[in-house]
């Protein structure tokens, strides 16, 4: 039987006037990477900080009636009732992850490993295997400040991992890195997700990202917008509900194809996909814009090289649910 190892209904958070969160419930099953994935401020960070317990849960906004029971449950454990051992099963990487930039990889390590709790016949070999793991067990005499940005986010996972937690909640835990090294860090975590936990049990991960290729990977996604999750599923359902609806566009000039393209009918809006627009439109009217495209931009300055119908990225989608929750 596969355990919701995240269980969260009706929760809310306000900062003064500011509504953060509203009315958020998800759960998160064993096995399972859940994406939240949303703008600068929809409240991805604030949810993290509530299910580990460092932000306290709020009544439903501007004193209305709470639409339904408030829980949390991480592990098993009530976070509001349950704080300690809820934490203890947490596994928890912030955006901003403080080292020791004095010690080493392996006193850093060693100084979590304490702080949660292993006794010292314990750490040393778990510290191991988990530098190895992360894959930084040839560096473990380094200073922590002279690694590399992504070695600094590997330690920070290895930390979050060395006490073995059930749960991981990672806040965009590859801003500011490479893409290979972002690429190494995906394939960690979904290694650790293949592999069973202790006693049977598996690993969940929650994890906030602003790249759709990384939403991608996950099992699920939550869109989150203005303190709200607008919706949820799985990438390939999520892409499905642009089906038939999404045109690619290449020619030149961009900035005038995509001038004209919006100005069209049926055309609900147009993202820049690096060298290429792709064309959000209307339900049935992808062939009707088309023709009429491909006859009015040759004769208003817009050379069209290539116009079809391609299916919808997870970044289709997120425009989409921006725009609609705007």
């Amino acid at each position: 039987m596969v355990l919701n190892l995240i269980e969260v209904t009706h929760l809310y958070r306000n900062f003064g006037d500011i509504q953060a969160v509203q009315d958020v419930s998800l759960s998160v099953a064993e096995g399972e990477i859940y994406g939240l994935v949303g703008p600068d401020g929809a409240g991805k960070t604030t949810v993290m900080r509530m299910l580990c317990g460092a932000y306290q849960p709020t009544s439903a906004a501007g004193g209305g009636e709470q639409p339904g029971p408030l829980s949390i449950q991480v592990g098993g454990y009530d976070v509001l009732k349950q704080t300690e051992q809820a934490r203890a099963q947490i596994g928890y990487l912030p955006q901003r992850f403080s080292l020791y930039e004095e010690l080493t990889v392996l006193e850093n390590l060693r100084f979590f490993a304490e702080a949660r709790g292993l006794p010292s016949k314990e750490w040393q070999p778990r510290c191991m295997e988990i530098l190895a793991f992360v894959g930084l067990d040839t560096f473990l005499d380094r200073r922590a400040g002279y690694l590399s940005g992504g070695m600094k986010q590997k330690l920070g996972l290895a930390a979050a991992l060395v006490h073995r937690p059930h749960v991981l909640l990672l806040d965009e835990p590859t801003t500011g890195v490479d893409p290979v090294t972002r690429q190494d860090f995906w394939q960690l975590i979904i290694r650790l997700v293949a592999q069973e936990g202790d006693g049977g049990r598996g690993t969940a991960v929650l994890v906030s990202t602003p790249y759709m290729d990384e939403a991608a990977r996950c099992t699920r996604i939550g869109f989150m917008s203005r303190g709200r999750l607008v919706m949820e599923g799985a990438p390939s359902t999520l892409r499905r509900r642009l089906e038939g609806r999404i045109l690619e566009l290449i020619g030149t000039p961009l900035p005038v194809l995509r001038r004209l393209a919006l100005q069209e009918q049926g055309v609900e809006g147009v993202q820049m996909f690096g060298d290429r627009l792709h064309l959000r439109v209307e339900q049935g009217q992808a062939e009707a814009v088309m023709d009429r495209l491909a006859k009015r931009m040759p004769t208003e300055g817009g050379e069209i090289s290539r116009l079809r119908l391609v299916p919808a990225q997870l970044e289709d989608v997120f425009m989409d649910l921006l725009e609609a929750t705007a």
